[in-house]
């Protein structure tokens, strides 16, 4: 059933936020003493820059202080409940509204698990009306950003006129192993701290104001690879004592290899070709994944140069990965009425996410 053209869900305003500090590649390295040659080559050719991590502090001897689990979870809520504000303020301060106007809050993140969720955490420290609804995506991965976006905007489709948020707060430093290993080289070398919301609504702001321009949420295709759960992960390493991420180093031929059927179920009745696309936001999952995308559904490096800066600056965000490139899109302001976007996010399952909107 296709929703009727005053009913489908709007995106109207984004707003992302990061931890203070920033490192590049090579600080990094130094701030472990990594001299093993084939990690530091993993680091050096990431196509990454800098990112925002929140490291352990010195210990006194030139090292850093080892973390225990319990340490990474207190670091994830207090950096996800930090970087989650902050984002949420700036979404809504976009979107041309208010604290007291959101309805519906839906965060989503997987570098820790927090009982009550981070929606709850967000109602309490914001002060957010307490009969605001509320829901947590917890443990999906890089992709949630999107199975959060199509869960809310059926939510925005079934409350015509009420504000309704998607928050993506990953504390990804609260989620690293620092063994020197090969395993957790390439999970070491590519996250970063980050936050992102999106604010949503259907129909009419109940005041009849203006709605900024941003575009309709039109579609939504998945497709999960069952052949490869167990090619990105995030579970206990008993070794270390504590959770820790794996990402297989095929994944990005697998995700590139399934990115034309997921795209091609994602355009089906719709009438459009990949080239009727004008913008593509795919998820910064790394330098092999996004080439993978770009040989396997035929796009150009314009296509994905948001996708290419977000890498180059903030390093892979996770779950807001995407919204962090939505954002720059709309800052470069070249997006017209008419035009048809792709939004693409990849992670555990594994699986690949998509959706079609329109401004």
């Amino acid at each position: 059933m296709t929703l009727a053209a005053e009913l489908r869900p709007r995106a109207l305003g984004v707003g992302t936020a990061v931890t203070p500090t920033s490192y590049t590649q090579q600080e990094v390295l130094d701030t472990f003493g990594i001299t093993d040659p084939r990690i530091r080559s993993v680091f050096l050719n990431s196509a990454i820059e800098r990112r925002h991590l929140t490291l352990p502090p010195p210990d006194g001897t030139g090292g850093r202080v080892h973390e225990p689990q319990g340490d990474l979870l207190d670091k994830h809520r207090a950096k996800a409940v930090e970087m989650g504000a902050e984002a949420l303020r700036a979404c809504l301060k976009r979107a041309g509204a208010e604290l007291s106007d959101l309805r519906h809050l839906c965060c989503v993140t997987s570098t820790g698990l927090l009982t009550p969720g981070l929606s709850a955490l967000l109602i309490k420290e914001l002060g957010i009306d307490r009969h605001c609804s509320r829901s947590d995506i917890v443990g999906m991965g890089c992709n949630a950003g999107l199975n959060a976006l199509g869960v809310v905007s059926g939510w925005a489709a079934a409350h015509p006129g009420q504000l309704a948020v998607v928050l993506c707060a990953e504390a990804c430093s609260a989620a690293y192993t620092m063994d020197g290993t090969m395993r957790t080289a390439v999970v070491n070398s590519l996250f970063g701290d980050g936050a992102a919301a999106l604010a949503i609504r259907s129909g009419a702001a109940p005041d009849d104001a203006a709605v900024p321009e941003g575009p309709h949420i039109l579609k939504f295709a998945s497709c999960i690879i069952p052949d490869a759960v167990d090619a990105m992960r995030y579970d206990w390493d008993r070794d270390q004592g504590r959770f820790s991420f794996f990402l297989d180093p095929h994944i990005p031929y697998v995700v590139g290899a399934h990115a034309e059927l997921v795209v091609d179920r994602l355009l089906a009745g719709t009438g459009l070709r990949r080239s009727d696309i004008a913008h593509w936001l795919v998820h910064s999952g790394g330098k092999k994944v996004i080439d993978a995308v770009v040989v396997n559904l035929g796009l150009t490096r314009h296509d994905v140069r948001h996708t290419v800066g977000v890498l180059r600056d903030y390093g892979n965000v996770s779950s807001g990965s995407f919204l962090f490139s939505y954002e720059r899109l709309l800052d470069e302001g070249v997006a017209r009425p008419g035009e048809y976007g792709v939004l693409m996010t990849m992670g555990p399952g594994s699986t690949i996410e998509t959706a079609l909107v329109q401004w």
